[in-house]
């Protein structure tokens, strides 16, 4: 008997998943808010580390993880530790792998929703808002979405991201809280002109900028070459219209940069700015800093410009499996300070696939598939969440000694090859 695998949320996760499962062959259908594949057109780069690469060589078509390839960015991917007048204090080497599933790669978050999407038109639902779900007599799930429609399912996914309410229903007792940090996100547009006006280690890879106290700023940039406009051709060329590939292609090249302190140290109006008040604000207080830094900020167009209070779940103790399960935000929302949230969801479909066309094709108990995937999902998945926590705290953290010592520390390891290879690996 074939089952048939209902996923709530069409968010990079749920949708890898849903790749997965169909190339497995099995029933899946996906349930998204978004009332069309164009709804959900924003957002920044995305840093896919080798789980997140692994997930998709292995959940994807050849020609989407292809696809997924011709569309990623070029830049390099060492990571820089640097003070806020460009002074580096570290370089981490990141090697490039023979393999490219086994690789770091940059791509832009929607290109990224758009290569998964491709294929799954008579999977993806739009404008399907989940409400609430009841468990029927013979142990199915009724889901019962916002118009009105109802659906049953074999097996329930919670992919709905971090105001997750499948889980709010399943497992109320899963917290989600602020941090107290605020981010302030933007773009720095990379052309032909504006390459020469930074120094080259903001437009080599990502960096980490660390000031004597109480902030901090994440650079990264999403490079597809100089002059370059692949992003929406190359999504183009896998079935997104023209409309859609017109607004990848404006914002092709960047660098992402995102600012962030406690709330305190923000106007107590911060959440009704917009960007051009952003930007000033941010301006403001990095006055001191760098020109080259100060330059990303200010010409960095206000559209860009985002508030992004951070917040994080809280772990929690293991629960019994069912036939609900969930991946992703829905369950270890996490910070973005380490960058692994996107990598996380990703490795949790490729796992959770894993399980389930087991079970399917081994005629094994699915819930008994399913508590295996929750067993180790929760180990990693929870300890990204605590990882990513307290980077974030240190990120902002407000003790001049502390980053005082924590700047001589990566000196050090600087000047000793062998020792940063062991303290980072």
């Amino acid at each position: 008997m074939t089952r048939h695998i209902a996923i709530i949320g069409g968010g990079i996760g749920g949708l890898c998943l849903a790749q997965g499962l169909r190339k497995a062959g099995q029933h899946v259908t996906v349930h998204e808010r978004d009332r069309t594949p164009a709804g959900r057109l924003q957002g920044y780069r995305v840093h896919i580390d080798p789980n997140g690469a692994r997930a998709l060589h292995d959940c994807l078509p050849p020609g989407l993880w292809q696809a997924f390839l011709d569309t990623t960015g070029h830049g390099g991917q060492d990571f820089g530790f640097v003070t806020e007048q460009l002074k580096t204090l570290t370089l981490l080497e990141t090697p490039k792998a023979a393999d490219p599933a086994d690789d770091h790669h940059s791509v832009s978050r929607i290109t990224l929703r758009q290569v998964l999407l491709s294929g799954l038109d008579d999977v993806v639902r739009f404008g399907k808002t989940y409400e609430s779900y009841r468990r029927l007599p013979d142990g199915r799930v009724e889901l019962s979405f916002a118009d009105g429609t109802r659906e049953s399912a074999d097996i329930v996914v919670a992919a709905d991201g971090g105001n997750s309410r499948v889980r709010k229903q399943y497992l109320p007792h899963a917290e989600r809280v602020d941090t107290g940090i605020v981010t302030v996100a933007g773009k720095f547009p990379l052309t032909d002109e504006t390459r020469r006006l930074l120094t080259p280690r903001l437009v080599d890879g990502p960096n980490n900028v660390i000031p004597p106290r109480g902030m901090g700023l994440f650079t990264a940039p999403h490079d597809l070459g100089p002059g370059s406009g692949a992003s929406g051709a190359g999504v183009r060329g896998i079935g997104a219209t023209e409309q859609e590939g017109a607004l990848m292609d404006n914002a092709s090249s960047y660098i992402l940069w995102a600012f962030g302190a406690t709330n305190g140290r923000f106007p107590t109006d911060i959440a009704d700015m917009s960007g051009d008040q952003l930007k000033a604000t941010v301006a403001k207080m990095i006055r001191t800093w760098h020109p080259d830094l100060r330059r990303l900020i200010d010409l960095s167009h206000p559209d860009t410009v985002t508030l992004l209070p951070i917040r994080t779940s809280i772990p929690i103790e293991p629960w019994p499996a069912t036939n609900i399960t969930l991946l992703g935000d829905a369950i270890h929302s996490m910070t973005p300070m380490r960058g692994i949230g996107a990598n996380t969801a990703l490795r949790d479909a490729h796992l959770l696939c894993a399980a389930l066309t087991g079970a399917q094709t081994g005629g094994g108990d699915p819930v008994a598939a399913i508590a295996a995937y929750e067993a180790r999902m929760r180990e990693y998945g929870f300890a990204a969440v605590r990882g990513s926590l307290s980077a974030a705290e240190q990120f902002i953290g407000d003790s001049r000694v502390a980053r005082m010592g924590f700047k001589s520390f990566l000196r050090v390891v600087q000047r000793i090859p062998a020792l940063k290879a062991k303290v980072f690996a």
